[in-house]
């Protein structure tokens, strides 16, 4: 019984292994193989996101909503970020924007919102206009008052790439389980963030804050963000999946909301023009939410 056990240890370690690392690498005849799985591999692989377990609402015994913001200048944030140059670089790997972005355009993520409380839903056409911009050159303008028409090439359009997105915004709930004894998180929403379009290349940093350019219901995107790796320095064959990434609470971020009563607002809104006193009172709503399951041990 007990190598029958090992045996089958084995082989479920094998076949992780084999499911996280580039698909078909060491057996491909030709370069258009790899990433493509095997008949045998497909009907083997039952690789899910993994369920979250059912939480009644009469065990939480205290909750409290935030959002936090993902600064992708920090190196432990550099999973989220790169690479942001595909053209030399095989389509295994893609940035978390590039991942939501796609995913949208091509119908499998199909509920896009406006705001963090899912509460106007908006279409990639929508999104689109906010992302990209058409500007036309000062000869551009000469050319047209003088012969009716202006060239392409002084025609410069601008889109939002993967290089311009400077932070996500995530918004969850932290919880403390009565039946488990334990304080939880429950990530809901994310949104990628970058500068307005519009002054996106402007050296101006005032006008270069990151705003959310459209927000998803997070158990919504699960498959898609399980299915996209991000990259493991420490072990190229043993990619991190984006939701398990996030969903283990990978990286750093601070807390520029909570729920309260006037409104839900900012920090920076009564914390203003202070930078060193914002990372302070996010530290603070960090302190209050742990320090609730640290009071519930005291004896």
């Amino acid at each position: 019984m007990k190598f029958k056990y090992c045996l089958l240890t084995v082989l479920s370690v094998g076949l992780a292994v084999s499911s996280f690392g580039q698909t078909n690498l060491l057996n491909a005849k030709t370069p258009e193989d790899i990433g493509v799985k095997s008949e045998a591999q497909k009907a083997m692989d039952n690789d899910k996101p993994l369920e979250y377990g059912y939480v009644d609402d009469r065990d939480i015994m205290f909750s409290k909503m935030t959002w936090e913001k993902i600064v992708l200048d920090e190196r432990v944030n550099f999973p989220l970020y790169y690479p942001v140059d595909t053209n030399n670089i095989g389509s295994n790997r893609r940035s978390l924007f590039d991942v939501l972005w796609k995913s949208v355009r091509e119908g499998k993520i199909k509920n896009v919102y406006d705001d963090s409380y899912f509460t106007t839903k908006r279409n990639p056409s929508d999104i689109q206009s906010i992302m990209s911009k058409t500007d036309t050159l000062d000869i551009g303008y000469q050319q047209y008052n003088s012969e009716g028409f202006v060239s392409p090439e002084y025609i410069i359009k601008r889109n939002i790439q993967s290089y311009d997105i400077s932070a996500y915004l995530i918004k969850g709930l932290w919880y403390f389980d009565k039946r488990q004894g334990e304080l939880k998180y429950r990530l809901l929403g994310i949104a990628p963030a970058a500068a307005d379009v519009n002054f996106i290349d402007s050296e101006d940093e005032a006008n270069k804050q990151p705003i959310a350019l459209f927000w998803v219901f997070y158990p919504e995107v699960r498959e898609v963000l399980h299915e996209a790796k991000a990259f493991n320095n420490e072990n190229s064959s043993m990619p991190f999946s984006y939701d398990h990434l996030l969903n283990s609470r990978r990286f750093n971020g601070y807390m520029y909301k909570e729920e309260n009563v006037y409104g839900d607002r900012e920090v920076k809104e009564y914390v203003a023009d202070n930078a060193l006193m914002q990372l302070l009172e996010s530290d603070r709503i960090k302190d209050k939410i742990r320090d609730f399951e640290q009071d519930m041990w005291s004896y």
